[in-house]
């Protein structure tokens, strides 16, 4: 009679309290990145995260407050993965020309997992990640200024350098035709 009971009252628990589940915020993060990147602004809600991630939409509001601050969260993350990437770039790539080339291309990633950054320039209206974008690019260009010889030259030819990276890495996501980054450095120099 005792297992009977044991049986009974964990099926209650399974059925009629429904399952506890747990998922780690990189989890939560990815879903709210992919929606984002598929869907737009609009297709990120705490009904279609929970729907991605089996999660309860109540545990979400619990977790993050509000649809905004989930999504600034997100998106917060996604700038600590790149920062880490691109300190990891920066420690790798060799002090030259070429090395800028070498270390825009470690940022760019091949990994279908890393940080798509079209998707976190499409809306700095947010000041925080607005803020966090100036910093990163402040740092990706003092990091090609000292592979292109430092100076003002160097910082000049760096801030350019950077913003054809970026027109390209948005403009291929709309199949736009792209250009080798060493041959603009070339055209530069």
């Amino acid at each position: 009679m005792q297992n009977r009971f044991l049986v009974d009252e964990r099926w209650f628990y399974k059925v009629c309290m429904g399952r506890h589940r747990t998922i780690p915020d990189d989890e939560i993060y990815a879903a709210v990145r992919r929606l984002l990147a598929e869907g737009g602004e609009k297709a990120v809600s705490f009904a279609t995260v929970a729907r991605v991630t089996g999660l309860a939409a109540p545990t979400l509001v619990q977790r993050y407050g509000s649809r905004d601050g989930m999504v600034q969260t997100a998106l917060l993350a996604a700038w600590d993965e790149l920062e880490t990437r691109t300190a990891e770039a920066d420690a790798t790539s060799s002090l030259s020309a070429k090395g800028a080339v070498q270390f825009l291309k470690l940022l760019a990633g091949d990994d279908p997992a890393s940080v798509d950054l079209s998707l976190l320039a499409s809306d700095l209206r947010d000041p925080t990640l607005r803020k966090r974008a100036s910093a990163w690019r402040e740092t990706v260009e003092a990091a090609l200024a000292v592979r292109l010889g430092g100076g003002a030259k160097g910082h000049e030819i760096a801030a350019i350098l950077f913003a054809a990276w970026q027109g390209q890495t948005l403009w291929q996501t709309a199949g736009g035709r792209g250009f080798k980054l060493k041959e603009a450095l070339k055209r530069l120099d």
